[in-house]
Parts: structure tokens; C-alpha cells; sequence
């Protein structure tokens, strides 16, 4: 199903667990306000700085549509764009990691050359740690309790990195760079 399929039912169904009336077109329309969510402040400047040091891959929870028009935002051209609309599964399942790892092996990236780079412990770092994957833990909500819009991932999975934004983490490689 595709990310705004998906998120049209989620609304509905939340709107009705809390005894709220919402109507299809308001369903649909929030399936459909992926275009309208603003990328992180941060995020264009230190992907545009860290595409000129490695190659930049997505894999990501939306469809191709909802994150063609994320893209548009981000202004940087990634090396690789997989999304569950391409896998057909929704992350943290296996095969959105498998997918992700057979794809770049056919672009002559390996497995020790990745850090993926992501908030969520339970979407992201969980199946990460599965894979033997080194990763970086984005903590944008360092300053908050719990785990956001994103699930308690239970045990808590290792990391090989923590910043707070993708400025923090770009600022980490100049500082890197100049040592």
C-alpha cells in the first residue's frame, strides 16, 4: 500500500478511535499533506555539504511521489532513492534492508562502507543493528521524552554515532576533516 494510502486510513481510524467525524476528502487530503512537510531546517545545507564528501542513499517509509516532492525541497542530488513504494514492505522489516543492501552492492558499495543515518531506534537503528550496519542516531529530540511519532523500540539498539541535527553531524566531519 502506498504511504498516502496508508495515512488516509491511519487518520480515518484515529479520527474514529477518538470519536471524531472526519470525511474521506479530509482523509484523503492528510494521505496526501507528505508534499506539505517541511524538511528540518538543518537538513539541505549538511546534505548538500556531505554529498561533496560520500555518497548520499535514501531508503525511506513513503512512496515515490511523497518523496519526489520532499526531494525538491532537500535541492540534493542523491547517489540512490529506495523507498517501501520500490521494496514493497514498510521499514523495519528485513527486506527493506535487504533490498537496500543488494541495490547498493550492485553500485560497488558494501556493507562496511555505509553509516546509515536516521532518528528512529525502532524504524531505522533496531534493523540496522540486525544488518551489522554502523550507524549515526540523529537524537532531534534530545531535549524530549520518549520516541516521538515513532515506536518505543523496546531494548535500546547500539549506535556508532549520536548528534542532535544533520548540522551537528556535518560540523563533526569539518572538525574530523581539520584535526
Amino acid at each position: 500500500m502506498r504511504y498516502q494510502e496508508l495515512l488516509s486510513i491511519v487518520y480515518k481510524r484515529l479520527a474514529e478511535e477518538w470519536g471524531v467525524s472526519v470525511t474521506q476528502a479530509e482523509s484523503a487530503a492528510y494521505g496526501q499533506s507528505v508534499k506539505n512537510w517541511p524538511a528540518f531546517a538543518d537538513s539541505t545545507g549538511a546534505l548538500q555539504y556531505l554529498k561533496r564528501h560520500y555518497k548520499l542513499v535514501i531508503l525511506s517509509n513513503v512512496d515515490n511521489d511523497s518523496f519526489a516532492t520532499s526531494n525538491e525541497k532537500l535541492s540534493v542530488p542523491f547517489d540512490a532513492i529506495y523507498t517501501a513504494q520500490d521494496v514493497g514492505s514498510y521499514k523495519p522489516s528485513d527486506r527493506n534492508f535487504d533490498y537496500m543492501l543488494d541495490k547498493l552492492k550492485t553500485l560497488g558499495i558494501e556493507k562496511h562502507e555505509i553509516l546509515h543515518t536516521a532518528e528512529s531506534m525502532f524504524h531505522d537503528h533496531a534493523p540496522a543493528n540486525k544488518h551489522g550496519l554502523a550507524n549515526c542516531w540523529i537524537y532531534r529530540r534530545y531535549a524530549q521524552e520518549g520516541f516521538g511519532a515513532t515506536m518505543n523500540p523496546g531494548e535500546m539498539p547500539s549506535y556508532n554515532f549520536r548528534f542532535n541535527s544533520m548540522a551537528d553531524l556535518a560540523k563533526a566531519h569539518q572538525e574530523a576533516l581539520r584535526a
